[in-house]
Parts: structure tokens; sequence; C-alpha cells
């Protein structure tokens, strides 16, 4: 058993990072995954928490806060009927076997592997949001079956594999086809839904009895991270999102690529430094 100063410490670390998250969430509108994750590794690293457990914590903790959030968000989209539940529907199946395969992976993985992952997909990410931004697109309509189900199970993989809730990813594959970008993003919501409850109980399983697991830990599921961060995130929010509306389109996705060149420089160093 720590002793109380030790998770005092803790909890307040994650406060703080609760704060930063949800600031940066705000700001360039995001469910917060692409930025707790990075910041879950750094917090958890200051608590002493063993590095072969340290990224699959951060992800799987990311991937139960966005339960709550998803939902929240999905329910109010669809009463604005903003969401595309054709693609949605369709991809009941596809969404939810891409976040349990993404937890069997995760099972089996180093945490080196998870950081490669997450360095690579997030400076793609960052350059096509800073050079290709959305005036590039594949076609006027999205693609039709088995291709969409596979695009469906590869947004589960890759966000499962990352902590996200799959709004980065969908919100690209939806602007790449011509469809608006608020209708991607109500229909991401909806997507981290699909991930998000799947990936809970996944990465509950892949870590289940693990070594230098934290207290309060079930599988890769810190529930103090989880108890904390989800208010400080709420509260936190609606002032990046100020921020965002004093900025331009243009400089939020500048921001947001630069934003992701760092986080991925960040994992790259920790790799390879």
């Amino acid at each position: 058993m720590p002793p109380v100063s030790e998770l005092m410490l803790f909890a307040g670390l994650l406060v703080v990072a609760g704060g930063v998250a949800g600031l940066l969430a705000g700001v360039f509108g995001i469910g917060g995954g692409a930025v707790l994750v990075p910041v879950f590794y750094q917090i958890f690293g200051l608590a002493g928490i063993d590095d072969t457990v340290r990224m699959h914590l951060a992800v799987g903790t990311s991937i139960a806060i966005i339960v709550p959030t998803s939902l929240r968000s999905f329910a109010a989209h669809r009463r604005r009927d903003a969401v595309d539940m054709q693609l949605l529907r369709g991809w009941v199946v596809a969404v939810p076997l891409g976040a349990i395969l993404a937890a069997v992976i995760a099972a089996e993985v180093s945490s080196e592997a998870l950081r490669l992952i997450f360095a690579v997909i997030t400076l793609l990410l960052a350059s096509r949001m800073m050079f290709f931004s959305s005036r590039w697109h594949l076609g006027s309509d999205l693609p039709g079956e088995p291709l969409r189900f596979a695009v469906g199970t590869g947004i589960g993989v890759f966000s499962g594999l990352m902590g996200i809730g799959g709004g980065v990813l969908n919100n690209t594959f939806m602007s790449l086809y011509g469809r608006p970008i608020h209708q991607a993003v109500a229909t991401s919501a909806g997507v981290g839904v699909l991930i998000s409850l799947p990936g809970l109980f996944g990465y509950i399983w892949a870590g289940w009895g693990k070594d230098g697991l934290p207290l309060l830990s079930t599988g890769f599921i810190n529930w103090i991270a989880v108890v904390l961060i989800i208010p400080v995130t709420l509260v936190v929010a609606p002032y990046g999102a100020k921020i965002a509306h004093a900025m331009s389109k243009r400089q939020l996705e500048i921001g947001f690529g630069l934003f992701l060149i760092f986080v991925s420089a960040r994992f790259f160093y920790s790799l390879y430094g």
C-alpha cells in the first residue's frame, strides 16, 4: 500500500493532466484521447509506474474516459439529426471488431511497439492536417462494401491501439469523400461509442493480472485517473473552445498539427533518443 503522500501526489498530477487535456481538447475540437495518452504517459512516468505497463495503462485509461464523453456527445448530436446513422449501422460490427482486435494486439505487444504505433500515426495525421487540409478529396461519396467495412475495422484497430475515440481518423475518412465536417464530427461521436465500449472491456482483459499496475487498476484501466479526469476535462474544455473561436480554421489545423508533431517527436525520442 503506497503512502498517503504518494497517492496525493499521483492524484494532483492527474488533476493537472485533466486540465491540460481538457484545454487542448477544447481548443482543437477533439475528444481528448490524442491529448490524454501522451499526458498520461508523462504523468504515469512521474508517478514511478513501471515502463513495461506505462503506455498500455495510458491507452486503456484513455479509452475508459472516452466511454461517458462519447455517449454524451453522440446523444447530443443525434438530437440535432446530424449523425450519419446509415454509416454507423454499417459499422456496428466492423468498428467494435477492430477495437477488440486492438486489445488482443495490446495484450501481446511491448510498450515500445505501442509508442511506435502512436508516434507514426500521429505524424501521418499531422502531415495531412498541415499540408493537405480539407482540400484533398478521394471522391464525392463514401465507398461501398467491402471497403467501407475494412475502413471501419481499421479505424477501430488503430484508434484502440492509440487510446482515441476515432474522431480524428473518421473525420479524415469522411472529409476525404466530400462529407461536411459537421456531419463527420457528429458521426465520430457515434464511432467513439463503438470503439470505447468494447475497448474498455478489452483493455481490462488485456491487462488482467499484470505486474506493476498502480493502486485501483483493473487491467490496463486506472480508476483513480478515470474518476479525477472526467470532471476536470468537462470544466476546462469550454475555456479551450473559447480560444478556438478566436482562431481561424487554418490556424487550428496548423496548431493541432504542430501539437501532434511534438507528441510524435516525444515518443520517437523515448524510443531512440
